[in-house]
């Protein structure tokens, strides 16, 4: 069996941390027990994917834009790139047809697919295990993994069972879903035994490719991939779940979180204070601080609070569950990314009288890291080296470069940067249209940079 796990997400509900690159499962909040930094959703699922051994057989599918942060987390995993958000249902379209026509895997084969942003027991994966046989012993066309609620939430659908599905395994037929009811029908759910749909979906392959068929829909990853814009921005529940004629359940009894809400993320923070912080007289109170200068709270209660260079934010935690439709419209640009090479932090933007637009960021490039060789052609760039050593390549030029040291990189001007040890670097970017669609690449690796130029080292 085949697991695919499902990066999507925009992040307003975990505003200002989130955004649309560093969705909640990239926010690293949460405690690890293997490292003494603080780790993300998507971090602790793939850790506990490799304790159930499942690491080998899964794949992640996401955004284009989210590829280069799920690398710089969790390493260089097999990703199936979106090529723009769609919804659930195109997204296991394209997974499905990469595993057939990619990974060359058998259409009888069951795919699972599970969402990456959910906090759950290591032994939550161990039973998602169970499902490929569960559907093949049932004969069913899906099976679903459904958690035992334990509370008649309004914020989950629900899934209505019936009789066992197979003697052998603990899986019940499905009879009916009901989304997200009312606190007093949900009451009347839970008392018939039903289950929290979680977003956990299993099939064979050969079922998408009937629904692709029966829609006259594209039937390659070539062509899926090609034509991904057209295919309907509908979920897997919508196109799939709810026209199937059998369907089985798995219940899974254990901890299940969806963790959309600060209330609910700093919960499960191991230290009130991520970042500089401190707290006086404060009780049940988070801060979380990515800027360089430090935030006190004193005398609150219940309180999280929030600063980032998307934003600051400082709420009641009962009150930040209506978070999304405050910040609704508010589109800023992001101020915040991981790379796969490092991170940068967006320090200032300006747009000048005579429409020149400038942009200030502080880079910081890890160890044994490159940026690829490139160029820009509608903004020149001024770096400022603030720590570490590395060397710079401007078109066929190379140098070395330290502390203290500026480099000028005009429009449409080739250059890359590396380091051995870390390097930290102000980049201040100046020009008509500052956009990361601006850049034209040539060569991602430095080694081969070094054989297509074939140049010395010198100073700059």
């Amino acid at each position: 069996m085949k697991l695919v796990l499902l990066s999507g997400g925009s992040g307003k509900r975990l505003w200002p941390m989130s955004n649309d690159i560093r969705s909640k499962q990239f926010l690293r909040v949460l405690p690890s027990a293997h490292s003494p930094r603080p780790q993300s959703m998507l971090q602790r699922v793939w850790h506990q994917l490799n304790i159930c051994g499942l690491q080998q057989d899964t794949y992640v599918c996401a955004s284009k834009s989210q590829a280069e942060m799920i690398q710089s987390q969790i390493g260089n995993v097999p990703l199936i790139q979106e090529p723009m958000r769609r919804d659930t249902f195109p997204a296991i379209a394209l997974s499905t047809l990469y595993l057939l026509d990619v990974e060359g895997m058998s259409a009888e084969e069951p795919i699972a697919i599970c969402p990456v942003d959910h906090y759950v027991d290591d032994h939550y994966f161990c039973e998602i295990q169970k499902l490929g046989a569960l559907l093949t012993d049932a004969a069913a066309e899906l099976a679903l993994m459904g958690v035992e609620p334990t509370s008649p939430t309004s914020k989950f659908g629900y899934i209505v069972t019936g009789q066992k599905a197979y003697q052998q395994h603990a899986g019940l037929r499905v009879e009916s879903f009901v989304e997200k009811p009312d606190e007093p029908k949900a009451v009347k759910l839970i008392e018939r035994g039903a289950l929290w749909n979680c977003g956990v979906f299993c099939f064979r392959a050969a079922t998408i490719l009937d629904v692709l068929a029966e829609r006259g829909w594209p039937m390659t990853y070539a062509e899926c991939l090609k034509t991904f814009a057209t295919l309907p921005k509908r979920s897997f529940d919508y196109e799939v779940v709810e026209r199937a004629k059998s369907i089985v359940v798995h219940p899974y009894r254990g901890e299940w979180n969806d963790l959309g809400t600060w209330a609910a993320l700093s919960s499960h923070m191991s230290s009130p204070i991520v970042g500089q912080g401190i707290e006086h007289a404060c009780e049940g109170t988070q801060i979380i601080n990515e800027l360089g200068i430090p935030v006190v709270g004193m005398g609150l209660k219940d309180t999280i609070i929030v600063a980032t260079p998307d934003g600051i934010l400082a709420a009641d935690k009962d009150v930040s569950a209506c978070l999304k439709d405050v910040v609704g419209d508010l589109q800023n640009r992001p101020m915040y990314e991981e790379k796969i090479w490092g991170t940068y932090r967006v320090l200032d933007y300006q747009k000048l009288a005579d429409g020149t637009e400038v942009l200030t960021k502080n880079i910081e490039l890890y160890p044994n890291m490159n940026i690829s060789y490139h160029k820009h052609m509608k903004r020149s760039e001024v770096w400022t080296i603030i720590e570490g050593d590395g060397e710079v390549i401007l078109d066929s030029g190379r140098a070395l470069i330290g502390p203290g040291d500026v480099v000028r990189v005009y429009a449409d001007q080739w250059h890359a940067i590396r380091t051995e040890t870390g390097l930290k670097f102000i980049e201040v970017q100046r020009g008509s249209e500052l956009t990361e669609e601006d850049i034209v690449r040539k060569y991602l690796t430095w080694a081969e940079l070094e054989t297509a130029l074939s140049i010395g080292a010198g100073r700059v």
